[in-house]
């Protein structure tokens, strides 16, 4: 049994059999997602603990016991166990958001480790039995805002004014205090910002068609896992209270929606409305068999499509016409989250006008207020496109920007080491200029830190597969794509690739086609390749055509333009092959 110690949350620790009973609990909760292997991971990670083993709950040990790994696993090369521990801590997050509210005991797993942390709730009592707490001045409890007044008494003074009285004195002095030092600066409290940066979304209460059957569980089952998906975006702020006109008032978008039951038949409506001027500006409706699917899977299915549609980085909240939204006062947080949208939609347009506008706003904001991460993260990423896309936004071949690229993301990291954004961009730098060890590295630290973001999986997705990786990368690409979300193609595309590095050319060209070919010469390159594999030789004498009159630079570069994303020389090859007999002369090696 763990011995009891004093903590900054609570007054003791719980014990062994308290843990063991929470655990028992959480993983027989059905609002406990996790798949077998992460369930057997997290027994595993609190036995070994409980038992005094901590020290040794390292990647290795994990992947070995727990995933059947072999003894040569390389934790740097295999992302495995970082990838389930950051999965274990959103299942955990969801659970006591959804269902563990009133649980006594918290479990996490904190980030940077495998050593699960367990404490009680604040609500929750210590138990009765005695605990001698040494009477050092350092140990002794600060007394918790968050307990009721039968839980924390308050003593001396506090307890002959009345806490009440106590408290009141207090922001008295604090508002005389800010009232007096805006006066002397002769800043007006109205300047004061009173509105949050993030979006505020209100969930409300979900309708259902007919009381007397499921639909009215199945409504509220709905809108909490809604709630709890929305809840793990940080650039939201979900309000889950629709009853407190404040609240509503207050925040930029109302969720609405119903849920109706047709014999075995469900269909849930959900539509994003602007609170500004009324407008709809996002709806869909879902359709589930309850013969097919038990009703709790249908929901949280729902629910993440719900969340992913108009949370995301390329959700209908950030895609949302930017004339609406009154121009923001210029404060850091502000002129960042400007650049943000700006940014967003630019990766749905790609075109030369909206990657200059949206350098030059992440350049002024860099400037303005150099220690915003983010706003660093996405200006190497802007820098790099000029790389990446320099056929498509005609910017000139030149290592200038690979460069400006480097800096802007030494500078983020060196901000936020841990954002999932900055790690992302430091994966897609440094894949670009060949340190793939350190690219693939960043890529799994980005997703284990936030697997439920789409473009960070889908980026890590098709680094890990250019890299060779074909089998996971490849996976989480088909992830990311039936997430539905993201620029049109770029993920059809990375499918395309990855059914002909497989052989399967059939699958190929059906990927492939469904890109972006129009507008993407890239992508037109890989269909060529396509066409060339499957002997279909008139049908790629036209886009062999059309690529030496829209693009004559790639044509006379194809060779570097594939080894800069393709790693393996044998999947290189594979591809020159297709454009060999598509008729395409491909200039040999040069001599070592």
């Amino acid at each position: 049994m763990r011995s009891a110690r004093v903590n900054d949350f609570s007054s003791i620790e719980p014990t062994a059999d308290e843990i063991c009973r929470q655990v028992e609990r959480i993983l027989t909760s059905e609002e406990f997602h996790a798949p077998k292997r992460g369930r057997n991971f997290l027994e595993f990670v609190v036995n070994e603990t409980l038992a005094g083993r901590s020290d040794f709950l390292k990647a290795f040990t994990i992947a070995n016991v727990v995933f059947g790994r072999e003894a040569s696993f390389d934790p740097q090369n295999d992302p495995v166990v970082r990838i389930e521990a950051g999965r274990i801590r959103k299942a955990l997050e969801r659970y006591y958001l959804v269902a563990g509210q009133r649980d006594n005991v918290v479990i996490t797993v904190p980030k940077g480790g495998y050593v699960p942390h367990f404490e009680y709730a604040r609500a929750a009592q210590a138990p009765a039995e005695p605990v001698e707490i040494s009477k050092d001045p350092r140990n002794v409890e600060h007394e918790d805002q968050g307990h009721s007044l039968e839980e924390s008494r308050p003593r001396g003074w506090i307890a002959r004014l009345g806490l009440g009285t106590v408290v009141a004195v207090v922001l008295a002095l604090l508002l005389l205090a800010l009232t007096f030092a805006l006066s002397w600066r002769d800043v007006p409290i109205a300047a004061l910002p009173t509105a949050h940066l993030e979006p505020r979304v209100v969930v409300d209460f979900f309708a259902d068609g007919n009381p007397a059957d499921d639909g009215s569980d199945i409504a509220r089952g709905l809108r909490d896992d809604i709630i709890g998906q929305l809840a793990q975006f940080d650039d939201i702020i979900v309000v889950a209270d629709p009853l407190r006109d404040e609240h509503v008032a207050a925040a930029a978008y109302l969720l609405q929606g119903n849920v109706q039951i047709d014999g075995s038949r469900l269909r849930a409506a959900a539509r994003l409305v602007r609170q500004a001027d009324g407008a709809v500006i996002w709806a869909n409706n879902f359709d589930g068999d309850l013969r097919d699917q038990n009703k709790l899977v249908i929901q949280g299915d729902v629910a993440r499509k719900i969340a992913d549609a108009i949370a995301q980085p390329y959700g209908v909240i950030f895609q949302t016409d930017k004339d609406m939204i009154a121009p923001p006062a210029q404060t850091e947080d502000r002129r960042a989250h400007e650049c943000t949208l700006a940014y967003s939609s630019y990766r749905q347009t790609m075109t030369a006008q909206s990657h200059s506008a949206t350098r030059e706003c992440l350049q002024r904001a860099t400037q303005r207020f150099p220690d915003n991460a983010v706003s660093w993260a996405l200006l190497s990423m802007i820098y790099l496109d000029e790389i990446r896309y320099r056929h498509r936004l005609g910017t000139s071949s030149s290592s200038q920007p690979l460069a400006l690229a480097s800096a802007a993301v030494e500078r983020a990291v060196s901000l936020a080491p841990g954002n999932p954004h900055v790690l992302q961009a430091q994966m897609l730098v440094s894949f670009f200029r060949g340190d793939i060890d350190d690219a693939l590295k960043a890529g799994t630290a980005a997703y284990a830190a936030d697997p439920d973001d789409v473009e960070v999986a889908g980026e890590y997705g098709l680094r890990l597969a250019l890299s060779g990786k074909w089998q996971s990368g490849c996976e989480l690409l088909s992830i990311a794509l039936n997430k539905g979300v993201g620029t049109r193609g770029y993920y059809e595309n990375g499918l395309a690739l990855c059914a002909l590095m497989k052989g399967d050319i059939e699958e190929a060209e059906k990927w492939s086609r469904r890109s972006d070919v129009d507008h993407n010469v890239l992508h037109r390159l890989l269909l060529l390749s396509i066409l060339g594999a499957a002997g279909k030789t008139d049908e790629a004498i036209l886009e062999r055509d059309w690529l030496n009159i829209h693009a004559p630079a790639l044509m006379t570069n194809i060779r570097q333009e594939v080894a800069l994303r393709l790693q393996r020389p044998e999947d290189q090859e594979r591809f020159l092959n297709g454009l060999r007999a598509s008729g395409l002369v491909i200039p040999p090696l040069p001599a070592q």
